[in-house]
């Protein structure tokens, strides 16, 4: 990955890490996901949301207002 870039959210729920990068995107944040769920068994790891570090406190701002919980 790219410097600068920061985890902003973490779940081992990918619906929930992919409706916080949608928040961040319809909000001109870009954002990324990066799945290190195992592929056999999706009870084992995390769906990580990536952020650039610039837009962290906006993005924090965002998901405060849309009630995400951190």
């Amino acid at each position: 990955m790219e410097k600068n870039w920061v985890k902003i959210f973490t779940s081992a729920d990918f619906y929930q890490s992919e409706i916080v990068k949608q928040v961040l995107c319809e909000n001109e944040i870009d954002a990324v996901l990066l799945n290190k769920q195992a592929l056999s068994h999706r009870d084992f790891g995390d769906i990580e949301v990536y952020i650039h570090q610039q837009n962290f406190s906006r993005a924090i701002e965002l998901m405060i207002l849309n009630q995400i919980t951190l």
